[in-house]
């Protein structure tokens, strides 16, 4: 009999690739992973993954299954939410984008849940794909994240956030109105290794001949912000991020930027849950555009 652990496991190896970080987004052993992949694989009677190369790949059967797994979860959590919706159908379970900074999301939250009285919050973070996962098999009924172009279900555009530097404020540079990728050859680096855009600002510095030294490396833009304020390097980010101590720059031809929004699905919501993602959508789109950094149109 197929258990929806098992199912889990399985679709954790499949976004990670991995059966160690599988393990860990799960937050079971390696071995209990295993164990629970191979019992699913005993009750289909096929084989899901090819484990003969470093890396883990799905046999054409996973690559079947793939859908059937979560069209499954997703129906379990759809009756999760109906049948708490019974109960108490005031839960808003809100998947949150991690590079998002934390003061966006409490400074929409914490007037909203005195506005809409006898709510309970429910709140998920991870990177832009985990989001995404979460919302596509029903683990949380709204997101906060980048909005793309084509993306399916209802979106809400929001605001417009541009990267540009983080450099310490006592740095000769930060007297300049914009800085040269030239102004930057050999300058200590710090690498926010959860940046959206991290491939394409490594082009954009190899595209102009300047290699930047590399110093710390942090899935935190919090703690990454803090080295900057420290002096130990420059970074980039988004302009909504800002601290004492932390100049933020535009450079010359580093003309990157995201769209942030909400996104949810609309199929078979009860009309209750219905009602309160309309009303928290309308009520971000009048609130954010001011929580946003100033220097945002």
């Amino acid at each position: 009999m197929i258990e929806l652990y098992q199912l889990r496991y399985f679709l954790a190896v499949v976004e990670t690739g991995s059966f160690t970080k599988a393990a860990e987004r799960v937050y079971v052993t390696q071995p209990t992973l295993s164990a629970g992949i191979q019992k699913l694989e005993a009750a289909l009677d096929t084989k899901l993954f090819d484990r003969s190369s470093k890396r883990v790949f799905l046999t054409e059967s996973g690559s079947r299954f793939v859908d059937r797994a979560k069209a499954i979860l997703h129906q379990v959590s759809l009756a999760e939410a109906e049948m708490g919706d019974t109960d108490n159908p005031k839960i808003l379970r809100l998947g949150v984008l991690m590079t998002i900074p934390a003061e966006t999301a409490q400074s929409l939250l914490q007037p909203y849940l005195r506005e809409e009285g006898g709510l309970v919050v429910e709140l998920f973070e991870g990177t832009e794909q985990e989001i995404l996962n979460r919302l596509d098999s029903g683990q949380v009924d709204i997101a906060l994240t980048i909005l793309r172009p084509g993306q399916k279900g209802k979106t809400v555009p929001l605001y417009r956030d541009r990267y540009s530097l983080a450099i310490p404020a006592h740095h000769p540079l930060a007297e300049k109105d914009i800085i040269q990728p030239r102004d930057l050859a050999d300058a200590p680096t710090i690498v926010r290794s959860r940046c959206e855009i991290l491939s394409e600002t490594s082009r954009f510095f190899t595209d102009h001949n300047v290699r930047p030294r590399l110093v710390y490396r942090t899935p935190q833009d919090e703690r990454a912000l803090m080295m900057v304020a420290a002096g130990i390097g420059f970074t980039t980010m988004p302009d909504q991020y800002t601290m004492e101590g932390v100049a933020r720059l535009p450079m010359e031809g580093y003309d990157f930027e995201r769209q942030i929004g909400l996104i949810w699905t609309a199929h078979h919501l009860s009309p209750e849950r219905e009602g309160l993602l309309s009303r928290f959508s309308m009520y971000a789109k009048s609130q954010l555009p001011d929580l946003a950094y100033k220097g945002n149109p």
